[in-house]
């Protein structure tokens, strides 16, 4: 649900401290826990360190991202691709056809270097 408007947008009174006064190309990552809080026009152009429940996340902020929260930046959760065992198997396929082409472009350069010589 969203927020009421007559409330306004929540960010972290913290985070805007940091930031007051400061320049962005000068300034050292700010690291925070505040994933709740919303990006704000002023933050633009700032590096923050977003907490993943583990990790600091490093996160630049653009002009797109405002109005967005800080934790939509920095995933709590590791992705590890779809398809498992069938998608393994056409990996491993792709990967066979990958190495035999690049040792079939490989042997005929060899050859053709060392027939240049015998030519002489």
């Amino acid at each position: 649900m969203a927020r009421s408007l007559s409330k306004g947008p929540y960010v972290f009174y913290k985070l805007l401290k940091k930031i007051d006064g400061k320049k962005p190309a000068t300034t050292a990552p700010i690291k925070t826990w505040a994933r709740a809080s919303e990006i704000s026009p002023e933050m633009v152009g700032f590096t923050f360190l977003v907490h993943n429940g583990k990790d600091f996340i490093e996160v630049f902020v653009t002009e797109e991202m405002v109005g967005h929260r800080l934790g939509e930046f920095s995933l709590t959760t590791k992705f590890t691709r779809h398809g498992g065992k069938m998608q393994k198997e056409l990996e491993q396929k792709k990967k066979e056809a990958e190495i035999a082409a690049a040792s079939a472009a490989k042997a005929p350069a060899a050859g053709a270097k060392a027939a240049a010589p015998a030519k002489k």
